[in-house]
């Protein structure tokens, strides 16, 4: 641990331009860690450290706005309600009636076996039933909907029913809580042209809150760190709306469309898919909620390589995950190469509590 918070120690103050601060704060922290194991971030390197692991974040094609990320230190909470009520303050933050605004909602760090976790892959996500009919709602989250209904949440059985928050503090029983609907802001999707579209009756959540992945900051695991952007509109339309493994709608709007899916030469699955994508941009926009599409966000990145460069930093990179699904050959990270280093800080996957429960891997 010692040799990780040295480190980032010295990056933080080094880039805060506050070297002189470097010397005294590393015997603080040196002399913390041979008494108790551990040190304890000040504010200012919790917020550095967070905004920076979002920089290093390999995967995220959003990353020129990392210094705007907003840091909300929930350190000091001690049980499930607390944090409870601190998750739904970072969706009323982030969602911002449609303005949707970066933030992290940071809770206590692990402490040898005891630590924090927020079951949800998402802090609003939509339910999965697998019936003997078939799968209703999102195929992604069966498994977890079947945990949250052994926890003795009943869901709607609905195609966009919204799951509920699940917490657990160390070993002790998780806990799960509803999320008030007027919290969710959700988006109708209409296409500008097809009138037929809206009978789909398709909508999805304004704000992806990410909630499962681990924050490590100079040697201190934080395994309860929600953090969120907004959307970039591949994200629903070309893959949770459109993946056959997922809500599979291509098939359905080729058919509105009048496309014969039979035949794979008409390219029926490209032209569905532009139109989704197409759907859920309008309607966002119409509705003013953030979102971004592909092409601007593309854009973006390339300045964020060129601020990156200004600074002296190598910007790293995971190429197939930054290329767009759609027309990914039209944006110039396509010609690109990076890479793909993890530095740190940063955000790391954790394996979902409830695979460990049921045995799987």
């Amino acid at each position: 641990m010692w040799k990780k918070a040295e480190d980032f120690i010295r990056q933080c103050y080094t880039e805060l331009d506050k070297p002189f601060n470097i010397d005294s704060r590393l015997q603080e922290v040196k002399t913390a860690i041979e008494q108790t194991g551990t040190y304890e971030h000040t504010y200012e390197e919790l917020e550095f450290g967070a905004k920076a692991a979002w920089r290093n974040s390999n995967r995220c094609i959003g990353r020129l706005f990392w210094e705007s990320l907003h840091v909300v230190d929930q350190r000091s909470v001690k049980n499930e309600d607390d944090i409870y009520e601190g998750l739904l303050e970072h969706i009323d933050y982030a969602t911002n009636e449609g303005r949707i605004r970066s933030a992290i909602t940071i809770f206590p760090p692990q402490l040898g076996g005891e630590r924090v976790r927020v079951w949800n892959h998402q802090l609003i996500r939509y339910a999965g039933y697998d019936e003997p009919a078939g799968v209703i709602g999102d195929p992604a989250s069966i498994e977890f909907t079947n945990f949250c209904r052994q926890l003795g949440w009943k869901g709607g059985g609905g195609s966009f029913d919204i799951l509920p928050l699940v917490i657990q503090i160390g070993e002790a029983q998780p806990k799960w809580f509803e999320i008030p609907l007027e919290k969710v802001l959700e988006v109708q999707l209409r296409h500008p042209e097809f009138d037929w579209f809206k009978d789909l009756q398709l909508k999805w959540y304004a704000v992806p809150i990410i909630s499962d992945m681990r924050l490590e900051i100079g040697g201190i695991d934080y395994t309860a760190a929600p953090f969120n952007g907004w959307y970039m509109e591949t994200e629903i339309g070309a893959r949770n709306l459109a993946d056959s493994f997922r809500y599979n709608m291509l098939p359905a709007v080729a058919e509105g469309m009048g496309l014969n899916t039979r035949r794979n030469t008409i390219l029926w699955k490209d032209r569905a898919l532009i139109e989704l994508n197409q759907a859920v941009l309008y309607s966002y926009k119409t509705d003013k909620v953030s979102i971004v599409d592909h092409h601007s966000a593309a854009e973006q990145f390339q300045l964020f390589l060129e601020k990156e460069k200004t600074c002296s930093r190598d910007a790293t990179g995971d190429w197939t995950w930054l290329i767009p699904p759609v027309s990914p050959a039209a944006t110039k990270i396509f010609h690109q190469s990076f890479e793909n280093r993890m530095d740190t800080p940063n955000y790391f996957y954790q394996k979902p509590p409830y695979r460990k429960r049921s045995g799987q891997n």
